[in-house]
């Protein structure tokens, strides 16, 4: 498991995959990232000891991912990142939280003390795709919903039942609304086999190029093109 990385392209920073608490939903039928999670507190400090040592700040920009949401490091664990990105003058953070957080994305904002940008796992702004198909059990009545509490968002592209005006409309919107967006090519999984659709898939690939001149927005073609994880590990 790679767990520290350099991204040097599009926003440049250190990324770092630590080790979280069981995440609060677990039931999105695409992730076997939660495998990564555990109860086992002193394996989530040794894992962060090991691999927070090896942030420089070198870019004055970290995130931090986790197998679920920041809220789910031990508490210890956050007063280790927030002493880091102070120690460090790191001048932008970047983390991951579930929607059933939200209520707490300001305060979470306001613990870490540096400007804090919260992403988001939206996958897609269907209804039916993102609540049955996967399960994500997420639910607003507009995207204007989701802009209002953060300005970072992760697509998914890809999957059974999406359509090409589908996700047309996803990428219109995250160019439209939001200022940072992340769109992960779904790569199947162990658990997540039969959710693959490889035509639309190849058809994002072709079509949406444009997408890398976009310095806020970074494409995802393989789980591990953060250079974390592995290959049976998505990222989000």
């Amino acid at each position: 498991m790679q767990r520290y990385s350099v991204i040097t392209h599009k926003l440049p920073r250190e990324i770092v995959l630590l080790k979280g608490l069981p995440c609060v939903w677990s039931k999105c039928t695409f992730c076997d990232y939660i495998d990564d999670n555990t109860s086992d507190e002193a394996h989530i400090q040794r894992v962060a000891d090991e691999e927070l040592a090896k942030v420089t700040g070198e870019f004055g920009r970290l995130e931090i991912i986790n197998s679920g949401s920041i809220q789910e490091l031990t508490p210890p664990v956050l007063e280790q990142v927030r002493e880091l990105l102070h120690r460090l003058e790191i001048s932008e953070f970047i983390c991951e939280s579930y929607w059933s957080y939200r209520k707490r994305w300001d305060e979470t904002r306001a613990y870490f003390g540096v400007p804090t940008r919260i992403k988001l796992g939206v996958e897609t702004f269907d209804d039916h795709v993102r609540n049955v198909v996967l399960n994500k059990a997420m639910y607003f009545d507009e995207p204007a919903d989701v802009a209002k509490l953060t300005d970072t968002i992760c697509l998914m592209v890809g999957v059974r039942g999406q359509t090409r005006d589908m996700v047309r409309r996803d990428i219109d919107i995250l160019i439209e609304q939001f200022a940072y967006g992340c769109v992960n090519v779904f790569t199947p999984n162990t658990k997540s086999a039969t959710l693959l659709d490889p035509d639309i898939k190849a058809w994002f690939c072709e079509e949406f190029t444009e997408l890398d001149d976009y310095p806020n927005i970074e494409v995802l073609r393989e789980n591990t093109d953060f250079g974390v994880g592995e290959m049976s590990l998505p990222i989000l």
